[in-house]
């Protein structure tokens, strides 16, 4: 397929995914592989034939919609965002957590976690970071992917160097070197539970101080999934908790009882709205 063809294609399509062009415009060469093995295993010469089997089997729907699955992640992706988590978030939703005198374990949600890097930097930053400084509670990761593969990668932790390049230097001590790549040591793993799940379908049930949904609901999902899709997080926040998006995202206009978390860039603090 031309790009194109690709473009017109994704433009047709998308909306009926609840997902938008602008989130796919520079990844959409991820999505042209997918979709080229896809129809070699069908035999469609072209998109043309593709839409056209697309409309006589409804089901292949969910098989595009997986195609357009993205997974882009490295540890410590953007600076900036661990920084605040270090220097600010953390210690005010750990003080929450010691001044509530009940379970005293710090939850975190990671949305769309790929491969896991996200969770694992965040366990990193506790244990290098912030352990010390707050030794009575229990430090866990709940983190969630639609993709199986990406799961399964995930729960093996082990990575290139190319992956781990932006961690702070001393945070590499957690890897043992390995002919396959980089590997987490278990006391690193075990803090992180994984399980396939679809944002857009459903949640987890407990609730969490602080929640990451980065490039993935405020990038891809149409405005009214995007809604949709903060009232479900919204649900399982607790009180005072801290909901991470990714630097050029925003939420979606509306009511919302998610306010801008002070000098803080996409960074927003859950206050539930009182009668």
């Amino acid at each position: 397929m031309n790009d194109s063809e690709g473009v017109q294609f994704l433009q047709q399509c998308l909306p009926r995914l609840r997902l938008i062009w602008p989130g796919y415009r520079k990844v959409r060469r991820q999505v042209y592989k997918r979709l080229h093995r896809r129809m070699e295993s069908l035999g469609a010469a072209s998109l043309a034939d593709y839409r056209a089997y697309l409309e006589a089997h409804p089901e292949e729907w969910e098989v595009l919609d997986a195609a357009c699955w993205i997974s882009i992640s490295r540890f410590y992706r953007d600076k900036g965002v661990f920084q605040s988590l270090e220097q600010e978030i953390f210690p005010e939703l750990a003080s929450n957590v010691l001044a509530a005198q009940r379970d005293r374990t710090l939850r975190c949600w990671s949305i769309g976690c790929a491969s896991g890097e996200e969770p694992y930097t965040l366990v990193l930053q506790w244990k290098f970071a912030l352990e010390a400084r707050f030794p009575e509670i229990r430090f866990a990761v709940l983190a969630t992917d639609v993709d199986p593969d990406a799961i399964a990668r995930a729960q093996r932790g082990c990575y290139s160097w190319s992956s781990l390049k932006d961690l702070p230097e001393g945070w590499r001590a957690a890897f043992t070197e390995t002919a396959g790549g980089f590997c987490l040591k278990p006391e690193f793993r075990e803090p992180v539970t994984f399980l396939i799940q679809d944002i857009r379908k459903t949640r987890p049930d407990e609730r969490f101080h602080l929640v990451l949904c980065r490039y993935l609901a405020f990038t891809y999902f149409d405005e009214d999934l995007q809604r949709q899709t903060v009232a479900r997080i919204a649900e399982r926040m607790v009180e005072g908790g801290a909901l991470v998006l990714g630097n050029m995202e925003t939420l979606p206009t509306g009511d919302t009882p998610l306010v801008p978390w002070p000098e803080t860039r996409s960074i927003y603090r859950y206050r539930p709205r009182t009668e």
